[in-house]
């Protein structure tokens, strides 16, 4: 979503187009001639799956469901279903802190950076700081911001159509937002821990004569995390693409329903 401090990926400020190619599972075309009572019968049927899907979900009798099967080549249901573990309720300089010293706290704290990393406030060189400041680790803040300030450039923010100093133009809207998808521990000490946040995001200018339109990306985020001084802090993050699942058939909103959204529409803190 945003350029970060590890060099891997460019961004150009350029809008992609895929156009429809057939099914890209191989499969037989869509049909769109269903009878009225075949959909009934198909939309009673995802609600009740949906419906028991949600009473499953949401058992808190503590049963042994994650190790009923007793094979270690199926996946846990808890690598996928929520904890449980009530997210944070401090804030330095508006992102969440004070994660537990735990493997879930490192992965909260992962979710909620990477939505930091992912903001608009990015493309300010104060704002950018501040946040840096937050979620890296002290020895780590200087050469990070460095970093920043190298990749957010005044022509990267004008290549989005942006002013030199990461602002809209009148009468437009900037969009920035990152929202994790998952986490993954993949390495982990008592005080470091590597998570990987999949992700997805939004970046582009809304405006009737933009010509950056708001688009949709997918990504995962690897970040090295440190326990230092009672949080988790960011040694080093990088960024690659993917994965990303095929297009819908969603109609593209219009720039007026986009800037709504994103000024009436808030972000989360993230918990695992």
């Amino acid at each position: 979503m945003s350029p970060t401090d590890e060099q891997d990926y460019t961004e150009t400020g350029q809008t992609r187009t895929r156009l429809p190619g057939g099914d890209p599972y191989g499969g037989a075309p869509r049909r769109t001639g269903r009878s009225s009572s075949r959909s009934l019968v198909t939309v009673v049927g995802v609600v009740v799956l949906l419906i028991a899907a949600i009473a499953f979900a949401n058992r808190g009798d503590g049963s042994s469901t994650d190790n009923s099967s007793g094979k270690s080549d199926q996946p846990r249901t808890s690598s996928t279903a929520a904890s449980g573990t009530k997210p944070v309720e401090t804030k330095n300089g508006g992102i969440p802190s004070g994660f537990a010293h735990s493997g879930q706290g490192a992965e909260s704290a992962a979710a909620n950076y990477a939505v930091a990393l992912g903001s608009a406030e990015m493309f300010n060189k104060a704002s950018r700081d501040a946040i840096l400041q937050a979620i890296m680790t002290p020895p780590n803040v200087t050469s990070s911001q460095a970093a920043m300030d190298k990749a957010y450039t005044p022509a990267f923010s004008q290549s989005l159509g942006l002013n030199t100093d990461g602002s809209a133009p009148k009468g437009y809207t900037f969009v920035s937002r990152t929202s994790p998808i998952g986490t993954k521990v993949t390495e982990a000490t008592n005080d470091s821990a590597t998570v990987e946040v999949w992700c997805s995001g939004l970046l582009g200018l809304a405006g009737d004569k933009s010509t950056n339109p708001v688009t949709n990306s997918w990504f995962t985020i690897t970040m090295k995390l440190e326990w230092t001084s009672g949080d988790w802090k960011i040694i080093t993050h990088s960024q690659q693409e993917g994965p990303a699942p095929v297009p819908g058939d969603d109609k593209a909103s219009s720039s007026g329903e986009m800037s709504k959204a994103v000024e009436e529409y808030g972000g989360f803190t993230y918990a695992r």
